[in-house]
Formats: structure tokens, C-alpha cells, sequence
């Protein structure tokens, strides 16, 4: 199993004077001791359950750009672009230009939206959740049409391209990996037996219904499950000496069994590289072996 570093929180104990350096640093010591990927919200306030909406949060794709600038190895993504904050011809372009930078590794990840505040707030679009989901499924069907050889038209009931032309063309072919994010059973969990190469879950108590239903999809529309790459979002906290150590690693061969090979976790004080350490040092050389 591997370890992402999902980085939602950006009010630091270091405040502003050091916020950049330490963003780098928190960047390149997820990557050097083990992390595989690192992905940022696509949320423009803060949201709820980490911090009230004046906190800092900075934009997904221009941060994801300076990550790229100061990793090498990791994977880069939005965990999880809300579709209907850009017109999807763009969006293709952002991961496109994602990848090109990052030498091949960005990933789309991608979801309905549900943030009716801030998009409020900011003037963003926020139909109704049918509509989101129609736009989803168009967005990700432009995307694929724009990392393809066919550059014609795309006609959808919500979006109308003349000319699906990417230049340049993402470094990974046919495509970055499409990760869709959310437990949805109807629509999500359809959308991505249909098209995503990972799902993203939380790490709760459904979890195992959740995936035997993404199964349930995958039969019906013929996609071998064992493609997707299962993962899930949740907390890791090895304590402050390591105590907490064995207990995690125990869950974590729970989620193995269950088939998730990845789980993205969060930071909570980006100024301080210490809990990254330790879990490269302790769970993640386990986890690699589960």
C-alpha cells in the first residue's frame, strides 16, 4: 500500500513570513521519505470541518503548478476538482499543462461539487445535483476527446466545443489517470467503472459495501474492477513518539484486505516536517509491504 499527502490546510504555525518555504519543504520531505503522491483541495474558502472560511486556502491548479516546480517524483492532483468551477475545454488544458510541467505527473481528479457557499460566495457556478453530475460526466468526456487523436467537435447538452484541439499533448498516453472522487452509488460509483483508472473513498465503516457496489458496475458495464486503483481518504497519526504506530499499520492491512492500495492523508502543520518523517520512517516501508 502507498501513502499520499493531502494537503487541505494551509494556516501554519509559521504564519505567512515562512508559509512559502515552508510549503516547499513539507513538499520535498512528503516526497523524499516515501509519499507517492500529494494532491490540494479544489475549494477557494476553507471548508468547515478543518477551519472557518477567512482561513488561508490557496487555488488548486496554480498551487499545483509550484508543486511541480520543487518535486520530481510524486504524483500532482486536485483531490478533487470540482467540475463545474471551469469550463471543461479549460480544465483539460490546466491538467494537460499539469503534466507537461511536471514531466508526467499529474492526475485528474474530478467530482460533482458540493460547496454551495463559497461558490455563492464567489460567483461560481452551482447548478442542482443532477445538473452537476450531467456536467461532471460531459466534463469527463471532453477531457478524454481532448487527449485523444480527435480534435473535432464535442456537442453535449451543457457544453459545446468547436474544436477539441490540445496542444501540446499530455506527456502520459493515452491520458493522466482519472481519479474520481466520492461514494455516490447510483452515479458516482457508475461514472467510475466507467471512466476513471481510481476511485477515492473515505475511510468509514461503508467502505466495503462501497467497493462491492463499484464492483456491481463494473460487471454491468463491463470494465474489469481490478483496473481501478482503490483508494481512500483518511487520518494517519502515528502519535508524537510513534506510539500509535502498531495500531495504524494494523488498520492499514484491514484496508488491504479489503483491496485499497492507497490511502491520502492530511498534514496539519505544514511548518513542521516531524510526523512526515516518522511515518516515512515507520509506516511507510510497512505499508509498501502489505
Amino acid at each position: 500500500m502507498d501513502l499520499g499527502l493531502h494537503i487541505a490546510n494551509f494556516t501554519w504555525s509559521g504564519g505567512s513570513a515562512t508559509f512559502v518555504d515552508d510549503l516547499r519543504r513539507t513538499a520535498k520531505t512528503a516526497e523524499d521519505v516515501g509519499f507517492t503522491k500529494i494532491s490540494v483541495m479544489d475549494h477557494v474558502w476553507q471548508i468547515g470541518m478543518i477551519g472557518p472560511p477567512e482561513h488561508e486556502m490557496l487555488e488548486a491548479y496554480t498551487a499545483l503548478g509550484y508543486l511541480a516546480a520543487v518535486t520530481e517524483r510524486v504524483q500532482l492532483l486536485a483531490w478533487v476538482t470540482a467540475a463545474v468551477y471551469r469550463e471543461p475545454g479549460l480544465l483539460a488544458k490546466e491538467v494537460t499543462t499539469l503534466d507537461v510541467l511536471s514531466k508526467g505527473r499529474a492526475m485528474l481528479g474530478i467530482g460533482a461539487a458540493w460547496n454551495e457557499e463559497e461558490s455563492v460566495g464567489l460567483g461560481l457556478p452551482f447548478p442542482g445535483t443532477a445538473e452537476r453530475f450531467e456536467r461532471l460526466e460531459e466534463t469527463l468526456q471532453i477531457c478524454l476527446q481532448m487527449w485523444s487523436d480527435d480534435d473535432g467537435p464535442y456537442a453535449g447538452k451543457h457544453y459545446r466545443l468547436a474544436r477539441t484541439l490540445n496542444s501540446p499533448q499530455s506527456v502520459q498516453r493515452p491520458h493522466p489517470p482519472i481519479l474520481i472522487g466520492g461514494g455516490g452509488e447510483k452515479k458516482t460509483l457508475r461514472l467510475v467503472a466507467q471512466y476513471a483508472q481510481a476511485c477515492n473513498l473515505f475511510d468509514s465503516p461503508d467502505l466495503a459495501h462501497k467497493l462491492e457496489v463499484l464492483r456491481g458496475h463494473c460487471e454491468t458495464l463491463g470494465r474489469d474492477y481490478d483496473d481501478i486503483e482503490k483508494t481512500v481518504m483518511g487520518p494517519i497519526d502515528p502519535g508524537p513518539n510513534g506510539e500509535n504506530v502498531d495500531a495504524t499499520l494494523e488498520h492499514l492491512r484491514d484496508l488491504a484486505a479489503l483491496g485499497v492500495t492507497h490511502l491520502q492523508m492530511g498534514v496539519g502543520d505544514g511548518s513542521r516536517t516531524d510526523v512526515l518523517e516518522l511515518i516515512g520512517e515507520r509506516i511507510i516501508p510497512e505499508a509498501a509491504k502489505l
